[in-house]
C-alpha cells in the first residue's frame, strides 16, 4: 500500500492565484460584458528583447543540421552563459565567483522551491511576513514549517512581520534560526534593504551559523545607489548566502523559463555529529539527479540578454515598467490612498481604505472597477489590509485602472 506524504495534506485548499483565478472566472461568467484589467500576478506584457528573439532563432537553426546539433546539455548549464552571467552580474560589481558556483535553472520559483532539500526537515527557519507563498508551501510540503495554529502561522517558522509601523524593514531574530528567507527588492510589498541593513543580516548569519536564501529576481529593477543588488556585495556572504535570479520579470522570460541560482563553494552546512559540509557540490548532485537542465534554444536567448543590444532593451522595457509603477504610484495617492513600493521594484503595496480586509478590497476592486489585483493576506498575515497591484501591464491599462479606482 502506498501511503501519502501527509504534510501536503497540511497545505491549506489552494494555492494564492488559484483561488484567484477562481474568483475572477465566476465573476466573468456572471458579467460576461464587462472588460478586466489585471493587474494581481506579476505576469509580464511587454514581448522578449529583439537580441534574445533573433538568437533563439538562430539557436533553432543549428538546431536543424548535424554539424550544429545540441542534444542533452550540461545540467548546470552551458560555459557561454555562465560565464556571460558572471561577468555582468557579478565581476562589475567586485564579486568573484567560479563557473561551477552558477547554475542555470528554469526559473527562480523552481529553484527557491528546491534548495530546502539539501536540508534537514528539522532545521527552524524564519521569514519576512509578507512574503512569497512558495518558499512556505514548498518547506510545508517537507514538514519543516510544523504545524498551522489559527493565528495562520506555521509553528516551526520564526515570522518577522513587515509592516508601515516599522516601514516594511524586519527586525533582525532574537533568536537563532537555522534558515532565512530574504527577497529584495521584496515581492510583494515592493521595498527595499539598504546596504548597511542587509550588512545586518549577515553579520546574524555568520555569527549564528545560519544559511540565507536570498531571491534577487527583482534586482534590474533597483534605483538607488544605496540599495545593493546581489548579497554578495556584503563582506562574508558568500560564506552564509545562496543567491537565486530570474531572467522573467527583466526579459520576459516568463513564458520561456530561465534563471540561476548561486551557490559558493564556501557555503557549508553541519551534520549532527558536528561535520561540515559543502552545499555546491549537494545541489549540483540534486540537479544532475533530478533536473535535465535548461533548453540550449532558452540559454542562447538569456545569453542576448547580456549583448549591448540586449541591456539596451531590457533597460527599456524596464523603464516602461517602472514608469507605469509612477504613474500608478502618484494616482493611488492623489486618490487618497496609502501606497508603498514601486520606486525600486514593479510592486504597489496598498493599505486598504476604512479597515478593508484584504479580500473585501480585493471584491471592490473586481466587482466595482473591474480590476484583478492580490489580496495582502495572501502573503502572509501581516499581510491583512492591503492589496499588492503590479505594473507589468499594458500602459494604458494602468492609467485606465487608476482612473477606476479615482472613482470608487
Amino acid at each position: 500500500m502506498a501511503l501519502v506524504n501527509e504534510h501536503f495534506l497540511k497545505l491549506q485548499g489552494s494555492y494564492l492565484f488559484s483561488d484567484i483565478a477562481k474568483k475572477v472566472k465566476a465573476y466573468q461568467i456572471t458579467h460576461p460584458n464587462k472588460r478586466l484589467i489585471r493587474l494581481g500576478i506579476g505576469d509580464v506584457t511587454r514581448p522578449l528583447p529583439m537580441a534574445s528573439i533573433e538568437a533563439m532563432h538562430h539557436a533553432v537553426d543549428e538546431l536543424a543540421h548535424a554539424k550544429t546539433f545540441h542534444g542533452y546539455g550540461p545540467e548546470q548549464g552551458y560555459d557561454f552563459l555562465i560565464e556571460t552571467i558572471i561577468k555582468h552580474d557579478f565581476t562589475s560589481r567586485g564579486i568573484q565567483l567560479s563557473p561551477s558556483e552558477v547554475f542555470i535553472s528554469d526559473g527562480a520559483k523552481s529553484d527557491t522551491g528546491n534548495i530546502g532539500e539539501l536540508l534537514r526537515w528539522d532545521n527552524s527557519m524564519c521569514i519576512t511576513d509578507p512574503v512569497y507563498p512558495a518558499y512556505i508551501d514548498s518547506n510545508v510540503m517537507c514538514g519543516r514549517a510544523g504545524t498551522l495554529n489559527a493565528d495562520g502561522r506555521w509553528s516551526n517558522i520564526t515570522y518577522l512581520p513587515c509592516t508601515a509601523e516599522n516601514k516594511f524593514i524586519p527586525a533582525i531574530p532574537d533568536h537563532e534560526v537555522d534558515l532565512i528567507y530574504l527577497c529584495y527588492p521584496n515581492n510583494p510589498t515592493g521595498t527595499t534593504l539598504t546596504r548597511d541593513q542587509l550588512k545586518q543580516w549577515v553579520d546574524y548569519a555568520l555569527m549564528n551559523d545560519t544559511l540565507i536564501v536570498f531571491d534577487a529576481a527583482y534586482e534590474a529593477y533597483i534605483h538607488d545607489d544605496d540599495v545593493p543588488h546581489s548579497i554578495y556585495e556584503i563582506r562574508g556572504a558568500k560564506k552564509v548566502a545562496i543567491e537565486i535570479r530570474s531572467f522573467s520579470k527583466t526579459a520576459g522570460f516568463t513564458g520561456v523559463r530561465c534563471g540561476y541560482t548561486v551557490v559558493p563553494k564556501e557555503v557549508t552546512a553541519a551534520t549532527l555529529e558536528g561535520g561540515r559540509v559543502a552545499l555546491n557540490p549537494l545541489w549540483n548532485r540534486r540537479q544532475c539527479t533530478k533536473f535535465n537542465g535548461t533548453s540550449y534554444i532558452t540559454q542562447r536567448g538569456a545569453e542576448a540578454v547580456y549583448s549591448p543590444e540586449g541591456r539596451k532593451q531590457v533597460k527599456e522595457t524596464i523603464a516602461y515598467y517602472m514608469e507605469n509603477a509612477r504613474i500608478m504610484r502618484e494616482g493611488l495617492t492623489h486618490a487618497g490612498y496609502e501606497v508603498y513600493g514601486g520606486i525600486n521594484a514593479p510592486y504597489l503595496w496598498v493599505k486598504a481604505p476604512q479597515g478593508m480586509t484584504s479580500w473585501k478590497f480585493f471584491d471592490e476592486l473586481l466587482y466595482n472597477a473591474n480590476i484583478v489585483s492580490t489580496p495582502g493576506v495572501g502573503f502572509g498575515p501581516s499581510g491583512e489590509g492591503y492589496l499588492r497591484l503590479t505594473a507589468f501591464g499594458k500602459r494604458e491599462d494602468c492609467e485606465e485602472a487608476i482612473k477606476r479606482i479615482g472613482k470608487l
